[in-house]
């Protein structure tokens, strides 16, 4: 609802973001993040700029450069309706029938399942693509 919201109710007159990246389930360890379809097809230069970013900080095993599912999410609002190109960086587990991690949406997503070391890859990035903005 947020990013819908977002989308339809400008919040500043003619505002109009440059892109967008949503981060969602980031922390996991072991997590692998292959390029969400929607976003490369709405966002492809931005998927490029912040995997390649990955690559360059030493990061690639968190960003395989590999295409995965579609995954309807805050993202897609952003895309259709704002016209503003964004990616969703999302763990996406392709042996797994939800495509998420085992204990997702259960008892046990819980903090003991975040990993510092996957925090610092995705923040370093993410960090590395904005603060080097042109």
């Amino acid at each position: 609802v947020g990013s819908r919201y977002w989308a339809e109710e400008p919040h500043v007159e003619n505002y109009r973001a440059a892109y967008g990246i949503l981060l969602d389930m980031v922390g996991s360890g072991g997590a692998t993040f292959l390029k969400e379809g929607y976003s490369m097809r709405y966002a492809p230069a931005v998927v490029e700029r912040v995997w390649s970013t990955a690559h360059k900080l030493g990061y690639g095993n968190y960003f395989p450069q590999q295409q995965g599912g579609y995954i309807t999410d805050d993202h897609l609002p952003v895309n259709e309706m704002k016209r503003a190109p964004s990616i969703n960086i999302i763990n996406l587990k392709t042996d797994s029938p939800t495509g998420f991690a085992p204990h997702w949406h259960t008892l046990r997503d819980d903090m003991r399942n975040i990993d510092r070391n996957t925090l610092k890859a995705v923040g370093q990035t993410v960090l590395e693509v904005l603060y080097t903005e042109k």
